[in-house]
């Protein structure tokens, strides 16, 4: 993916979004909008968007010092545990548990304060379940899971996490090794080790983290172990849209589940924004 046109007042709002995190300040609203402006001006628009998106994001944790996103990153981890044991339930009595986790999977990836200030999870896990999906790489998926033993999992945004887990319990339930991927350093809400930790995503697999702070995977800025892993994977389960705009072009072996939650990528896609997707790359 390129960023388009319509990405820059994007960057604008993500900035936005993030101040409003931390404080009503104007101040430092004005200080920050100083710094993230350059940055949208030299945005290389031959890249995803994720590049532009990523250097503003540090940009706002480097001026105020801190995670604008830690407290409600911790906030709906909680509320998604919350909803937990209903899931795990209505997974286990599913027809196809596999195919329900998966789904639910999906589901979680409306929580994204990037782009969104209020979601309603309720809804998204209605949809995920009742609806047909307009992409929907399912049965592939569940053949190409039957041909491997390992799969690598690139993890999205903290509360989703907790709907990722239940499709990872499903994955090792089927005899897979899961092997879960988070951030090396806090960006936006997306999950890190400490938010695998509170959901307990530790105990159900390994967890490791790709020692980088970039929206989705920008394999380049990643660490050296992680690029390892990625090479020698011969499953990859790609997380969010950040995910999809970095590695869309990825082979045949990654699967991406996310909402395609803007504009853009829904017309790259020739989709309605908010379409759900489990698409072979």
């Amino acid at each position: 993916m390129h960023t388009h046109i319509d990405c820059f007042p994007c960057f604008l709002k993500q900035t936005v979004i993030a101040l409003k995190q931390h404080s009503d300040d104007l101040y430092i609203y004005k200080e920050i909008l100083k710094d993230v402006l350059p940055i949208i001006q030299g945005a290389d628009t031959s890249q995803p968007p994720a590049y532009t998106t990523t250097f503003i994001h540090r940009a706002v944790r480097n001026r105020l010092g801190l995670d604008p996103f830690k407290k409600i990153k911790h906030d709906y981890n909680s509320i998604a545990l919350e909803l937990y044991p209903k899931l795990k339930d209505l997974v286990k009595n599913s027809k196809d548990p596999l195919w329900t986790a998966a789904r639910l999977a999906i589901a979680g990836n409306i929580i994204d304060f990037g782009i969104f200030t209020s979601i309603d999870i309720e809804s998204s896990i209605s949809r995920a379940l009742e609806s047909e999906i307009p992409v929907d790489d399912y049965p592939s998926f569940k053949k190409a899971s039957e041909e491997t033993h390992d799969i690598l999992y690139l993890l999205d945004n903290s509360g989703e996490i907790v709907f990722d887990r239940l499709f990872i319990e499903e994955l090792i339930k089927s005899g897979k090794k899961v092997k879960a991927v988070v951030k090396g350093s806090p960006v936006l809400n997306d999950v890190t080790l400490e938010d695998a930790l509170q959901v307990n995503l530790i105990e159900a697999c390994e967890v490791i983290d790709n020692g980088s702070d970039a929206i989705g995977t920008i394999l380049e800025w990643t660490s050296p172990e992680f690029q390892k892993e990625f090479r020698k994977a011969k499953l990859i389960i790609s997380k969010g849209q950040g995910n999809f705009e970095t590695l869309a072009d990825t082979e045949q072996r990654t699967y991406f589940l996310f909402q395609s939650k803007c504009n853009v990528v829904s017309k790259e896609l020739s989709l309605l924004p908010g379409s759900m997707l489990f698409k072979k790359s």
